[in-house]
């Protein structure tokens, strides 16, 4: 069995102590306490709930860390140290609607001399399936103890791409518009599952060939894309460079269909 790191390790309890109570509230969703953070963005008691628990374990290992959460906001730490990114519940509009389709998320980043992070571990865990994908960098990326290696497959016409649509208050309907046309018409099949992060943790497993999105949070994908670098996939912004965060852009594949769909996807935006 192969092992990880002990702060692998750290992560992964983090998420396993917050699982089983996410668990619980999904059987129980019409039950949840639901408040409105802005157009059809909505946050759940549960989702606070398990924040607060990724928080109290992650804290308690690495009391000096920074954190990046999505309810809380930056939690300043030593700035020459690493810092915690956590999506303690990314798919929060699956959830609410009792689709079976979210995870944690919860990534480790180091600061660089250029004021930029590298994600250098990663952990995205679905309760419900009790799967967990987790990488390091150099280690590659793992299912469990089962290596991951992104699709082989070099023909877009096989492929199946995954994808977040916007929707009220969020994302660019133009701009996904033009992708869509280009991308749709030559791919065996578009989806959108609703959780980035396993959508994300899908490419590094080989169900996915290929992701495309914008708009989306840091906390979102920091993850999942270590996940698909360290299982041998590629991943830029929309013009094939490495501004993804700064662009919000996010495009991620094996080697040949990186290349085939940035094509399609930067000839979209021209």
């Amino acid at each position: 069995m192969v092992s990880h790191s002990g702060l692998l390790t750290v992560m992964e309890r983090a998420a396993r102590k917050a699982a089983p109570r996410l668990r619980r509230d999904f059987n129980e969703v019409q039950h949840l306490q639901v408040s409105r953070k802005g157009p059809a963005d909505f946050v759940s008691m549960a989702d606070k709930r398990a924040e607060q628990t990724i928080y109290e374990e992650l804290s308690h290992a690495r009391p000096d860390w920074a954190f990046l959460m999505e309810e809380r906001g930056e939690i300043a730490g030593d700035p020459n140290k690493p810092r915690w990114v956590v999506d303690p519940l990314d798919g929060t509009s699956n959830f609410l609607h009792g689709i079976p389709h979210f995870a944690i998320s919860i990534a480790v980043e180091e600061p660089r001399p250029d004021g930029r992070y590298e994600t250098v571990s990663a952990l995205v865990y679905q309760p419900l399936t009790d799967e967990s994908f987790w990488a390091e960098r150099g280690r590659g990326a793992w299912l469990t103890d089962q290596r991951l290696r992104v699709s082989a497959r070099n023909d877009l016409s096989e492929s199946l791409i995954a994808t977040g649509i916007p929707f009220l208050g969020h994302g660019d309907f133009a701009q996904w518009t033009r992708i869509f046309g280009a991308v749709a018409p030559g791919v065996a099949g578009i989806r959108r599952l609703g959780s980035a992060a396993l959508d994300l943790a899908w490419v590094a497993a080989g169900r996915f060939d290929g992701y495309w999105e914008s708009g989306l949070s840091r906390w979102d994908v920091a993850a999942g894309l270590l996940l698909v670098k360290e299982a041998g996939g590629y991943v830029t912004d929309f013009r094939g460079g490495d501004r993804m965060h700064e662009r919000n852009e996010f495009l991620a594949a094996n080697d040949a269909l990186h290349n085939k769909l940035h094509k399609l996807v930067a000839g979209s935006l021209r």
